[in-house]
């Protein structure tokens, strides 16, 4: 694995935790040699991983819009940073650059990308591991709705299976590197390259 895309919160939210989850999953990944793809912001907890995995030698690529940039969103010190032109285009971009995705605390946008990315992996565009660092618990109640969405028939078991959700990062990666892919819903692994292209 060498790179992943982590989604966070632009905001630090209430509980410490969230400040010191940012922090390990900068320095983890760092120290894995893992780089780090991210949203390209220097606030929040989104500033705070790229800090971290700077500070420890990471590698850490963002990816921002051009709108958030021109009102001086992005981080100033980062490894590389790719200006997109909107959101579509960002999550494209970090799903082309990334070998895996975790989302940590965060609100809608963290739920709206690690959505995105796991729906991607549902219809074969790509093959690649989706993961919710459940710190505190934090994702435990949106974890047994997707359990409800398969329970319902709206979700393939396979599909809510494959997703990883731990509260050790450890694990986490751990589990990336055995991955093995559900089969996509159609049978569409084939042309997931064309896919992209028509995203």
């Amino acid at each position: 694995m060498k790179s992943i895309a982590i989604f966070c919160g632009s905001a630090l939210g209430t509980d410490p935790i969230f400040l010191k989850t940012a922090e390990l999953v900068g320095q983890t990944l760092a120290k894995h040699q893992i780089t780090l793809v991210y949203g390209g912001g220097r606030s929040g907890l989104m500033g705070m991983v790229a800090d971290s995995a700077l500070q420890a030698g990471g590698k850490v690529i963002g990816v921002i819009p051009k709108q958030l940039v021109d009102r001086e969103l992005a981080h100033p010190h980062l490894t590389e940073l790719h200006i997109v032109d909107d959101m579509h285009d960002r999550k494209t971009k970090m799903s082309e650059l990334s070998d895996g995705f975790i989302a940590i605390p965060g609100g809608a946008g963290t739920l709206e990308e690690i959505f995105e990315q796991w729906t991607w992996a549902q219809l074969g565009i790509h093959l690649k591991p989706c993961a919710f660092f459940n710190v505190a618990g934090f994702y435990d109640d949106l974890l047994k709705f997707i359990q409800l969405t398969a329970d319902k028939g709206f979700t393939h078991q396979r599909f809510s299976s494959s997703l990883i959700a731990s509260n050790d990062l450890d694990d986490i990666l751990s589990q990336f590197e055995t991955y093995v892919p559900p089969q996509p819903k159609w049978g569409m692994a084939q042309e997931k390259q064309t896919l992209v292209k028509n995203i």
